[in-house]
């Protein structure tokens, strides 16, 4: 444990990617297993131990420490963890640190009911660091700066393997992946997963910018406005991913249903129309889909009111014959010969966009808002279908973001680097004429888009204007506007304004403009798309 705190406590104060790839391959190569697969998991949100959670941390260090300072502190770090790990007492006997894999073993035979007792003598085992490390481990929230494709890179960086295989081989494996380290470590053959649903890694595109393709060697399709999947018929069983590799089979059961022969393919999920837009039919906007994302399960209603469907965009496996090295053009013409025998009410074709030019496709994308869609893709057409983003094979080119000013409601700190920042920003339009004495409501939250010299301006100036606190939420006077960017705005029963907005970022500080001239509720409510 002492390693795998020593790496979390090296990689908190390491911002260089190539940095915190050199550490955590240097970790996986010196530890042995099942440490460092147990650590793998960790770092990559594997771990899962239901009887830790913030709560119980809470709760067992209010028994040990003053409640009021407790808080105090908590407010001040801003992580649960951090001040759990700096506030408990000191043990009387040096500490006797378990290993990685024993700590794993203890917190997954926690229940609610021994939490109380178990988890304070393993902290007792620990000193700071160690604590902070252990308190990570068991309730997920790393939050420093690890995402699962950076540590696939790092674990191929580490055994000279390529990445691409890495991607291809993880999926399916359970911690402490004991095979993907006897493959890549010392050489075994690569974990099987034949007859298996596997996920395998999506293809991705740079946005186009000022690329200049030729559309004689690239195809154009719509980029729909919902969620890319996979879905994956293998064995007897067929299960639907998400982009991130998460099955979703559960929430779209009769998406999964709906394939029966053995194949994989890559398309967007959406929800038949006409819900809050769309054609009847055809696709409704992001928010009818939103009534499904998230869900273990649904309801007989829920499968009724918002009828999902996939929209093919590829074929990657058809039956044992994997297709990826295949040009895109041949693997369309399969895939519109395969799509012809699939169930029209849940699967379709993606249309391929007839343009001769950038400037014919920019006339066709600009009348993009007024449908379920995004922008437009360019694909090359004798690109293979290849894991992650490829220079000069697939680009999006998205519509041009909404535009509102708002004014500046409320902040909360940050967590992990940001966690002595107010970075996390709740803003709100007037509800009428502010000078008219109109309501300032909330329409989004927005915690990226500007840079760090602007956070600093921002945390300070939230200190500088708070009128009023609720616990570690700062209110703020109304008179600093921001410019949020946003890519559609629907209607919503949850939020006060009946508007939510989707992908909000910060655009700009507007310290040019007064507060009363922020824009209101309504021009928000003229942009959802009927």
């Amino acid at each position: 444990m002492e390693q795998f705190a020593a790496l979390l406590d090296a990689l908190v104060y390491t911002s260089s990617r190539n940095a915190k790839l050199k550490l955590l391959a240097d970790y996986l190569r010196r530890t042995p297993d099942p440490d460092r697969g147990w650590a793998l998991a960790a770092l990559t949100g594997g771990l899962d131990f239901p009887a830790v959670k913030s709560a119980a941390i809470r709760n067992l260090l209010m028994e040990r420490v003053d409640p009021v300072l407790y808080a105090l502190s908590r407010d001040y770090v801003g992580d649960t963890a951090e001040t759990a790990s700096l506030l408990w007492p000191e043990p009387a006997d040096p500490p006797s640190p378990p290993s990685v894999a024993e700590a794993v073993d203890i917190l997954s035979g926690m229940t609610r009911a021994s939490v109380a007792r178990e988890l304070p003598a393993l902290l007792d085992r620990l000193d700071a660091n160690g604590r902070y490390a252990l308190l990570k481990l068991a309730t997920g929230a790393m939050r420093i700066g690890i995402s699962a494709r950076l540590a696939k890179t790092a674990f191929a960086q580490a055994f000279a393997v390529p990445l691409d295989d890495v991607e291809e081989y993880w999926h399916g494996q359970a911690a402490p992946y004991a095979p993907l380290f006897d493959w890549a470590a010392h050489g075994a053959e690569p974990p099987s997963g034949k007859d298996l649903p596997l996920f395998r890694p999506f293809m991705l595109a740079h946005p186009l910018e000022e690329t200049a393709v030729d559309m004689a060697d690239f195809a154009a399709e719509w980029k729909w406005d919902g969620i890319r999947v996979q879905i994956v018929r293998a064995g007897d069983e067929t299960r639907v991913y998400s982009r991130s590799g998460d099955d979703i089979s559960g929430a779209f059961p009769e998406i999964a249903a709906a394939l029966a022969v053995p194949a994989v393919l890559d398309g967007e999920l959406l929800v038949r129309g006409s819900h809050q837009g769309g054609e009847e039919g055809g696709a409704a906007s992001f928010n009818a889909l939103q009534q499904r994302l998230g869900r273990k399960t649904v309801s007989r209603k829920m499968l009724e009111d918002y009828p999902a469907f996939v929209r093919l965009y590829d074929l990657l496996i058809h039956a044992d014959e994997d297709l990826r090295a295949h040009a895109w053009e041949q693997r369309r013409l399969l895939l519109e010969e395969f799509a012809a025998g699939l169930d029209p009410a849940r699967f379709d074709l993606s249309p391929v966009i007839a343009a001769a030019s950038l400037d014919e496709l920019a006339a066709i994308r600009e009348r993009a808002r007024d449908e379920a869609i995004e922008g437009v893709m360019l694909k090359r057409r004798d690109s293979p279908y290849v894991a992650g983003r490829r220079t000069g094979l697939w680009y999006k080119w998205k519509r041009d973001p909404l535009l509102v000013d708002c004014v500046l409601m409320y902040a909360q700190r940050g967590s992990g680097k940001r966690s002595s920042f107010y970075s996390d920003y709740t803003f709100g339009c007037w509800d009428g004429d502010p000078d008219a004495g109109a309501e300032l409501l909330p329409v989004g939250k927005a915690y990226f888009g500007f840079t760090d010299e602007e956070l600093r301006w921002l945390d300070s100036y939230v200190r500088r204007h708070t009128v009023n606190r609720f616990g570690p939420v700062r209110e703020t006077d109304k008179s600093l506007v921001l410019e949020v960017a946003f890519d559609s705005v629907h209607e919503s029963r949850r939020h006060k304004s009946g508007l939510a907005m989707r992908f909000p970022r910060i655009a700009r500080i507007r310290t040019d403009k007064p507060a009363h001239e922020a824009d209101r509720i309504e021009t928000l409510r003229n942009m959802v798309r009927d």
